[in-house]
């Protein structure tokens, strides 16, 4: 991996103090086990959708595949950043070695960029779903399904790497802060004394590509979603078809919500722990939200966990 070849530039630094997230020391076990619980519950509901969705031959359906790899993304999602923000809070502070902080942005920047690719290819599939219904078999079938899916994680795991060779061409030296519980890209900069002038004009067209794009395509897509339930006669033909949406328009609002308030708002420091809960927003608390969303607005998921419970002799 590229973070191997971070060794050979002029760096000294070998380790990355994090500095968490400023708890008041008599809070610190309880906010400790509020965000291990918080990691569980994600890792738990998430896992149980996998598992019920590939156990199930009833949920077979694009809209459920798709669901099934945004649940096994948040798993990841979350496992990227939740072992080091409970490690801050517990020890008020964590270090983290510099290949190991490295890649650590690297997973973080992937599975982040993957939510944003599989978001859009959600948003196309109920698009195509409500304004195509004639034609939705063949336009998201199982084999568009999946290479569409692919796409998006492979895009996730290549459009990161440019980013993470610059940042391993940056020169560091001594003992490093970085202000943030995780190795988030803003507070990295702030830790090296190389001229990052070109790397930030590069991540801000990458952020485009992979944020504004993603929401811009996002937004249009609900826009002739919403035109076309409008249309709907049958009430509650309108009623499912605004239910399965609206729940793919809160994960989408509390996701992009606060992404685009920390790369809109001014890097300054009064800004930074303002950065810092948005950033434990969208990695802690909206991976645990997702399951719940989908499982509480999804009849079918609620009927097959449970069948194994009404089952007859």
């Amino acid at each position: 991996m590229a973070a191997t070849g971070c060794s050979k530039n002029a760096t000294n630094v070998k380790e990355f103090l994090l500095v968490g997230l400023h708890i008041l020391p008599e809070l610190k076990q309880f906010f400790f086990v509020i965000f291990l619980m918080i990691y569980v519950l994600t890792l738990a509901g998430n896992s149980l959708i996998v598992v019920t969705v590939s156990a199930s031959d009833h949920l077979r359906s694009p809209m459920f595949f798709l669901m099934s790899n945004f649940s096994f993304l948040e798993i990841w999602y979350a496992t990227s950043t939740a072992p080091s923000m409970l490690s801050c809070i517990l020890a008020d502070g964590s270090s983290i070695s510099y290949a190991g902080c490295l890649m650590q942005f690297y997973f973080f920047t992937c599975f982040a960029t993957i939510e944003c690719f599989l978001l859009t290819v959600m948003a196309y599939n109920r698009y195509t779903a409500i304004c195509f219904p004639l034609h939705y078999t063949t336009l998201m079938d199982r084999k568009q399904c999946l290479k569409l899916a692919s796409i998006a994680w492979a895009g996730g795991f290549t459009l990161p790497l440019v980013t993470l060779i610059l940042l391993c061409r940056l020169k560091f030296s001594g003992e490093k802060l970085i202000n943030h519980f995780f190795c988030e890209f803003a507070p990295l900069l702030k830790a090296t004394y190389s001229d990052t002038s070109f790397l930030e004009v590069y991540v801000f067209f990458i952020y485009f590509v992979i944020l504004l794009v993603p929401f811009i395509l996002i937004v249009m897509s609900y826009a002739y979603i919403m035109s076309a339930i409008f249309k709907i006669s049958s009430a509650t033909g309108r009623h499912k078809a605004f239910s399965t949406c609206s729940s793919q328009l809160t994960v989408v609002s509390a996701y992009f919500g606060p992404l685009i308030a920390i790369y809109a708002t001014p890097t300054s420091e009064s800004s930074r722990n303002l950065s810092k809960g948005l950033s434990v927003l969208y990695s802690a608390i909206t991976p645990l939200l997702n399951p719940i969303i989908y499982t509480l607005r999804n009849r079918e998921i609620r009927e097959a966990w449970r069948k194994p419970f009404h089952k007859t002799p």
